[in-house]
């Protein structure tokens, strides 16, 4: 496999969770738990295959509507994952970044975000964006706001508006788009996750629930990509020409 089959961004939807726990009678928190363990394992594979951007949708903007004690339970884990993580992401390199509307957190949580963006700001390694309160129509739609209030300014004229200038106000702008998405635990859609970033982003699906989303796992994944022919709107003999 050679490095052009190999994805410079990964967004996964790391999904079942709770439905791990449920399967081996444990609370639901013992599979978030889970989960995080094997967010340190995919992203040491990152480090180790050269991939540049790994992106993890952590709570979306629906997940409000979970059960309260579960969104405090899932707050709290993101808050001690940051505390505990955050030296060693940054001894190994590893720049932090976090998407989302971040005003529904404690202030507590939002500094500590602050924090570790700060501490990582200069690594060059692997980016790892945590996408949290994050949802792609709020996505899109701050990035139209932003826009507009250039309009009313008079710095920007409505006609002018492209698809560039939508892009560069969206989140992950300076970041390339994502190669490769990841959805674990059986559900074949993206819930409203990167929806303008994914536009030509290969999509891959699994049965497998996220904590058992092991190395072998990972590895399908990456090859399932390889295999994959990448048009991007031009015709099959045009990719080859290009790539001969």
């Amino acid at each position: 496999m050679t490095n052009s089959h190999i994805p410079r961004h990964i967004a996964i939807i790391m999904d079942g969770n709770g439905r791990w726990a449920q399967n081996k009678f444990l609370p639901r928190h013992a599979g978030h738990k889970a989960g995080v363990d094997t967010v340190r394992r995919i992203l040491s594979l990152c480090v180790e295959q050269g991939i540049e951007v790994l992106t993890l949708f952590t709570f979306s903007s629906e997940n409000w509507r979970r059960p309260k004690e579960e969104v405090n339970l899932l707050m709290s884990l993101f808050m001690s994952a940051l505390q505990r993580e955050l030296k060693k992401l940054h001894k190994n390199n590893i720049r932090l970044r976090v998407i989302g509307a971040r005003d529904a957190f404690s202030d507590k949580l939002q500094d500590l975000i602050a924090h570790a963006e700060e501490v990582t700001q200069h690594n060059t390694g692997v980016t790892l964006v945590i996408a949290a309160n994050y949802g792609g129509h709020w996505d899109i739609l701050e990035a139209t706001k932003r826009l507009m209030a250039r309009v009313e300014q008079g710095t920007l004229r409505s006609q002018d508006i492209t698809e560039t200038h939508l892009s560069t106000e969206m989140c992950l702008a300076e970041l390339s788009q994502p190669d490769l998405f990841i959805r674990t635990g059986g559900e074949k859609r993206i819930s409203n996750f990167l929806l303008w970033q994914l536009a030509y982003t290969e999509l891959y699906f699994t049965d497998i629930l996220w904590p058992d989303f092991d190395k072998e796992a990972f590895n399908t994944a990456i090859a399932s990509f390889a295999k994959r022919q990448r048009r991007f709107g031009r015709t099959g003999e045009q990719v080859e020409k290009n790539n001969a």
